[in-house]
């Protein structure tokens, strides 16, 4: 099963083509922030034949989920190589996959550029507001029948790593109890600051998995090995798996990023546990 599940990647991360394997809608939900209508992308596999799916929450990073050859058209043809590649592997592995676009609903569709955290809005704090669009997310696949609506995932790469993150925690001021029904957490290089809302510590109420390379340029592997050290040691499910030599987007399968043979290793091994959790996790078949 493994070996086919990887041999699925291989092709979604160089061809980056609709399979005939899944099917793709673009639809509309509300964010648990109470005032914003999100876009998302939902990956589905085909001949359901009824039975429901285990499903995965997609956060996109920074740039945003779209292509930064998108030339102002942002639409579910114009979604980056990433997140379509991934959408796709989850699809034709059996889970229903929805990307969520945070930021293009609130008038941000192309993202920010590197270096830019300071000047990022307030209404798009990967802290306390992105964590509700995952929520929305969650929501939204909860009422749909094709869901199984105990068996969800929330899966992040880099700002929305640390949406991850903070979703994930048990923190009243940002969840309710009743909230808190992700089944398991994938954080691709966060930043695990988060604001010095945890400075007192981090504990997820539900099991958590952190990739992250030594080599990342924007965000510090060093600070999230200490925010999971320092959450183990209270009794914290996380874990944390670091790279060497591996950048931030290591799984960005342009040549530029995959030219590097320490990102393509992590590249390699990161699906392949990632795969390996959300199976364990969420009881799929």
């Amino acid at each position: 099963m493994m070996r086919m599940l990887l041999a699925i990647l291989t092709l979604a991360f160089t061809s980056f083509s609709v399979s005939s394997a899944t099917a793709q809608q673009t639809i509309r939900f509300p964010s648990a922030d109470g005032r914003t209508t999100l876009t998302g992308y939902l990956f589905l596999p085909n001949a359901a034949n009824g039975t429901q799916r285990p499903a995965v929450v997609l956060m996109h990073g920074r740039a945003g989920a779209y292509s930064s050859l998108a030339k102002g058209q942002f639409t579910a043809e114009t979604l980056s190589k990433r997140h379509r590649a991934w959408g796709e592997m989850l699809a034709q592995a059996g889970y229903i996959a929805l990307l969520v676009d945070g930021f293009g609903p609130r008038g941000y569709p192309q993202g920010f550029p590197r270096g830019s955290y300071e000047d990022r809005p307030a209404e798009l704090n990967e802290v306390t507001v992105r964590p509700r669009d995952a929520y929305g997310a969650l929501a939204y696949l909860r009422t749909r029948r094709d869901v199984a609506p105990n068996n969800i995932a929330l899966l992040g790469w880099s700002n929305g790593g640390s949406a991850t993150l903070a979703a994930l925690a048990v923190d009243d001021a940002l969840t309710s109890p009743a909230e808190r029904q992700f089944r398991l957490g994938v954080a691709l290089y966060p930043a695990c600051g988060l604001k010095g809302q945890f400075e007192n510590g981090y504990r997820p109420y539900a099991p958590v998995s952190v990739f992250i390379g030594d080599a990342d340029e924007e965000v510090s592997s060093k600070r999230c090995a200490a925010l999971v050290e320092q959450s183990r040691a209270a009794g914290g499910r996380i874990s944390i798996q670091v790279y060497p030599g591996a950048t931030h987007s290591f799984d960005d399968p342009g040549a530029r990023r995959q030219s590097n043979p320490a990102n393509a290793d992590a590249t390699t091994d990161a699906t392949n546990r990632i795969l390996q959790i959300l199976a364990q996790g969420l009881q799929a078949r």
